[in-house]
């Protein structure tokens, strides 16, 4: 068996050709599709990157597992304790053992462990290739690593390759003359007149601080904006995500080329996917991940695999804890009663409709927020908004408001009720036995992207006239000690 997994960082399906994109980005991620089940409704439980890997990894939800932010306590698995055995039950039944357990040869190019000290992630691996640049790494620089072990390895028939792309994550950073939709016209929901009314507002990674808190462009990469300010600002912004996007397309049909080449395609099997999604301006956030939305929680799933249908779409809900589960099946392996995902070996295999009623998604990495998908409905309760201005409770009707611009919560009472009990039960059915809430951690200690940047923020809000805003801040936030501390380390994205 042979298996190659495209781990994209950073990626929103609707920016996908394959997906209904308007502008064809990713030719050769299409053509897997034709041979592939490709998912329409699918979801990280976690958000965003070291939560989502970590929920990944161990088919557990964020509350389970314990690792739900990208700093302090809760930046990693929950200690097992005196009940660990020789190995942890994370090395006998996260995804990668699922491969190590058939023998094959797993292999990892991914610089994610390193980026965010998650070195759980490297559990079941025989061979790691890290480029060495903390997800800082291009497309073709992973492609060399993974094009030299492929012409090493190409007679071998039992391996497993994680390959991990980072090119759509800020700060974008192609090369210069890659500019492939720079000239091409821009559909967006965004006006001139909605970005001057952002303007009026706080929102960390918002539209005039798009580097998180202040506007600041890295001479380094000077395709990544510090801020928008119009139309002409904002296409520039999707110009260079769409380009990026397109950069890793190229290097996969390589890849993708490699195994045709050597008669390897039609027996590997391929799964294409992403940690999360991205903002483009939906909550006025742009170019960020940091919340539990549509847009940063909803990814792509591509899954092409031996004796499965080709060229089908399916519109279930699902989970990208589900995918442990699922390959489990698909393989035969053992299934361990720990997995919180549900298997869709089914819809694979026969088109079967396994999707859930409801997925539970999350976030404490830049803010505390809990959220209910179901229905047309996207339902999300802040817990702490990390600086922004949310209100407690947000209801979207996205059948009728794709982009999340109307919270309906207070016009549809029934409907939040409904998403308030939905929510309780998933609290209660994975805090039994006096189990404590991660998040309750979390709000103790400080939201990590928002520990520290107090006045630093209060500052640039008043230096670009929402002195009344930097006041609001300071009155509702100033009470929180963790607020204040200073934030140790480089302020990592």
């Amino acid at each position: 068996m042979r298996v190659i997994f495209f781990d994209l960082d950073t990626l929103r399906p609707d920016h996908l050709s394959c997906y209904g994109y308007y502008r064809k980005t990713s030719p050769n991620i299409d053509a897997i599709c034709s041979d592939a089940v490709k998912f329409t409704n699918y979801y990280c439980t976690d958000a965003p990157c070291l939560p989502s890997r970590a929920a990944l990894l161990s088919g557990r939800y964020g509350i389970n597992n314990g690792a739900v932010g990208h700093g302090g306590s809760r930046a990693s698995y929950f200690n097992e304790g005196a009940n660990r055995g020789f190995r942890t039950r994370l090395h006998q039944s996260c995804l990668t053992n699922i491969f190590a357990s058939l023998k094959l040869h797993t292999v990892s190019f991914s610089s994610f462990a390193a980026r965010h000290s998650f070195y759980d992630y490297t559990a079941c691996f025989n061979e790691i290739y890290n480029c060495g640049k903390n997800g800082f790494e291009t497309a073709d620089e992973v492609y060399k690593e993974v094009s030299r072990w492929l012409n090493d390895n190409k007679d071998r028939q039992d391996w497993y390759l994680h390959i991990n792309l980072w090119d759509a994550h800020t700060p974008y950073r192609t090369p210069e003359n890659f500019r492939v939709f720079n000239d091409s016209p821009l559909e967006t929901f965004l006006t001139d007149e909605k970005i001057a009314e952002q303007h009026k507002h706080r929102s960390p990674h918002g539209s005039l601080e798009i580097n998180m808190y202040d506007d600041k462009v890295n001479e380094n990469y000077p395709k990544q904006l510090g801020k928008v300010m119009n139309l002409s600002d904002y296409k520039k912004l999707v110009d260079e995500y769409d380009n990026a996007i397109n950069y890793i397309d190229g290097y996969i049909g390589k890849i993708v080329n490699y195994l045709k080449e050597n008669g390897l395609y039609d027996e590997t099997n391929i799964i294409v996917s992403a940690d999360h999604g991205e903002n483009m301006g939906e909550l006025n956030i742009y170019s960020e991940h940091a919340t539990a939305d549509e847009y940063t929680c909803k990814i792509p799933m591509i899954v092409k695999w031996d004796g499965c249908l080709k060229n089908h779409t399916d519109s279930g809900l699902h989970e990208h804890i589900d995918l442990l589960p699922t390959l489990a099946d698909l393989t035969g392996t053992y299934k361990r009663p720990i997995w919180d995902g549900e298997s869709y070996a089914e819809t694979l295999k026969a088109g079967k409709d396994t999707g859930k009623s409801v997925v539970h998604l999350s976030q404490m990495a830049h803010v505390c927020q809990r959220s209910v998908r179901f229905g047309d409905y996207l339902y999300i309760r802040t817990y702490q908004d990390g600086f922004h201005d949310f209100p407690k409770e947000m209801l979207f009707d996205l059948k009728n408001d794709k982009y999340e611009e109307n919270n309906i919560a207070k016009v549809k009472p029934e409907i939040v009720k409904k998403a308030r009990k939905m929510l309780k039960s998933f609290l209660k059915a994975n805090l039994k036995n006096g189990k404590k809430d991660p998040m309750k951690t979390v709000l103790k200690e400080g939201v990590y992207h928002a520990k520290g940047y107090l006045e630093h923020y209060a500052n640039y809000l008043k230096n670009t006239n929402r002195a009344e805003e930097a006041k609001k801040l300071i009155r509702r936030d100033g009470k929180y000690k963790w607020a204040h501390e200073k934030k140790p380390g480089q302020k990592g994205k």
